[in-house]
């Protein structure tokens, strides 16, 4: 009987041992882009490169945060990076975010490659109503030039912004400047189930408030500030 104890016992802990040293599940698609999109967002808010990034967050509806937007090509030209939109109610504060790709392709004279770490100021009702609708796509109704440098944008200025969208991007590679023109933000639902359970819309989670996760709180406290 001591020695059947005595074995049990070990097993237990042979057990025991073998759970314990199982690898921590990895992070989800999902989870990663949030994770990569804080990161992202604190790296070129805080950034001196982008001192006016600031004033257009706090004058912005909505933000969309692409942590690796990659382009690449040689003649024919492709775009594209998985990101999220969050939107700022003035009672509610920040949302959390749902699920975008961009999509762009194009054709001329280029060739190299780049990667971009991108936010977009959504400055109009008429450009946010466009992403939610999933009908945004740049040029046309929805105008969207590069953020401006200078000595920065206060919160409480009175300048006219004339686009809808303004772009902030940190790109490392060779390409000829980063483009949006003709580029398409597309919802990803899937992913926006996936992540919060069924019926989980853009709408349902960026003007209804419908559905939250925790683990994406972090991200929303480093968009609280602005």
């Amino acid at each position: 009987m001591v020695r059947m104890r005595t074995l049990l016992t070990a097993l237990a802990l042979v057990f025991l041992g073998c759970a314990m040293a199982r690898p921590a599940a990895a992070l989800t698609d999902q989870q990663e882009i949030i994770d990569k999109a804080r990161i992202t967002f604190d790296k070129l808010i805080t950034s001196p490169e982008f001192a006016e990034l600031p004033g257009y967050v706090k004058q912005a509806k909505a933000v969309i945060i692409f942590p690796s937007l990659i382009k690449g090509g040689f003649i024919i030209g492709a775009e594209g990076g998985s990101g999220v939109l969050l939107v700022r109610d003035d009672k509610l504060g920040w949302s959390y975010p749902a699920f975008y790709t961009l999509a762009a392709g194009s054709v001329g004279l280029q060739i190299g490659g780049e990667i971009s770490e991108v936010v977009l100021t959504i400055m109009s009702e008429k450009a946010l109503d466009a992403v939610i609708d999933n009908q945004m796509k740049f040029g046309g109704d929805v105008s969207i030039a590069a953020g401006p440098l200078g000595k920065g944008l206060e919160a409480g200025t009175t300048t006219n912004l004339d686009a809808d969208v303004y772009s902030f991007a940190k790109t490392s590679g060779l390409f000829g400047g980063l483009s949006l023109e003709g580029a398409g933000v597309l919802k990803r639902d899937s992913w926006n189930v996936s992540y919060y359970g069924t019926g989980a819309t853009p709408y349902a989670i960026l003007i209804q408030r419908r559905f939250s996760n925790p683990n994406a709180q972090p991200l929303r406290d480093s968009l609280s500030p602005y």
